[in-house]
């Protein structure tokens, strides 16, 4: 049952590193106002402040910040002030995995195309996914976080949160918008 689960995660890691690496060679734009910062970090320096829809070239990524060049200045943005327009490719095939995968690596035939904001939330290194391995005192620590459901329903009662239903979406995927 471990094994099973560390391959599931390696494939995660290696599918995240190609998401990064196709991420990194991207141009984006600022989706709101937001500040170049020195580093990334939110009491790093000021180094510009950038209007919404300035468009900025990804040099690399680190957690929640992305470094960037805008204007022939590089510095850092916060990855969530950022949008990253990508080609999606329509196509009238099967919807099988198989085709799925083949146009998402572009292998399928050419057809409409839709524009899409995709947004990562941590870049990995090559190194990063070359040296991952399990810890199982961090997750040890993510379990001691768990709620009980008698205890999630305390929370809420006490922050004066109200129940509300979401559909789900893959259900009525005609009404999906």
């Amino acid at each position: 049952m471990i094994a099973p689960m560390r391959y599931r995660r390696l494939a995660a890691l290696v599918l995240a590193a190609f998401a990064w690496a196709a991420f990194a060679a991207e141009q984006g734009f600022t989706n709101r106002a937001t500040e170049l910062k020195e580093r990334g970090s939110a009491d790093s320096p000021t180094l510009a402040t950038l209007p919404e829809n300035t468009p900025v070239n990804v040099i690399e990524r680190g957690g929640a910040w992305t470094h960037v060049e805008a204007g022939g200045k590089p510095g850092w943005v916060r990855v969530f002030h950022l949008r990253f327009p990508a080609v999606v490719e329509a196509s009238a095939a099967s919807g099988s995995g198989f085709a799925s995968l083949g146009s998402a690596l572009g292998l399928g035939g050419k057809s409409d195309q839709a524009r899409l904001a995709t947004t990562g939330i941590r870049g990995l290194t090559s190194e990063d996914v070359k040296n991952a391995s399990p810890d199982p005192q961090a997750l040890a620590l993510m379990q001691s976080f768990r709620a009980d459901a008698p205890g999630a329903e305390r929370f809420a009662r006490e922050a004066k949160l109200a129940e509300a239903h979401v559909d789900d979406p893959a259900a009525n995927p005609g009404d999906a918008r």
